[in-house]
């Protein structure tokens, strides 16, 4: 499972014209799911992301996590973050994970999302979605589990 964050001050996420998940300050996760995933990856990648520091302390050290600074969190599925880019000038994606499992476990991390603390707004899964999103920063990190 793989998890791209940025840090943002303000980010949304519309689909066929509709805003469906929109935040102000905190982190915009684009979230790619794997063949081999499994919800115990999905709550340890979501852990990560609620406990990472990228956010500043007054001292301008990123020592602070998404719940300290009272952050939201905006998830959206991207299936294209699993590609294989290595070689050739096509990406490849047999590590990619069948459209119901990745559904599946996008679904349950959001669910988590929803069950925390922090306020988690979404995307549509599989949708053709326009993301917009001002990067602070810029502050992007890339997770892997």
């Amino acid at each position: 499972m793989i998890g791209l964050l940025q840090r943002v001050s303000e980010a949304k996420v519309t689909v066929d014209g509709d805003i469906t998940g929109q935040i102000d300050k905190g982190i915009l996760l684009l979230l790619g799911v794997e063949k081999d995933d499994d919800e115990a990856k999905a709550k340890k990648l979501f852990e990560r992301v609620l406990n990472y520091r990228i956010f500043s302390d007054q001292g301008g050290k990123m020592s602070l996590n998404l719940q300290q600074v009272g952050g939201e969190l905006l998830v959206i599925s991207q299936f294209t973050l699993v590609a294989q880019t290595n070689k050739g000038n096509r990406p490849g994606f047999s590590q990619g994970a069948s459209p119901q499992l990745g559904e599946s476990l996008y679904n349950y991390f959001v669910k988590l999302g929803e069950r925390s603390e922090v306020s988690c707004q979404t995307g549509i899964f599989g949708a053709n979605m326009q993301v917009s999103l001002v990067n602070d920063g810029p502050v992007t990190f890339s997770l892997q589990v």
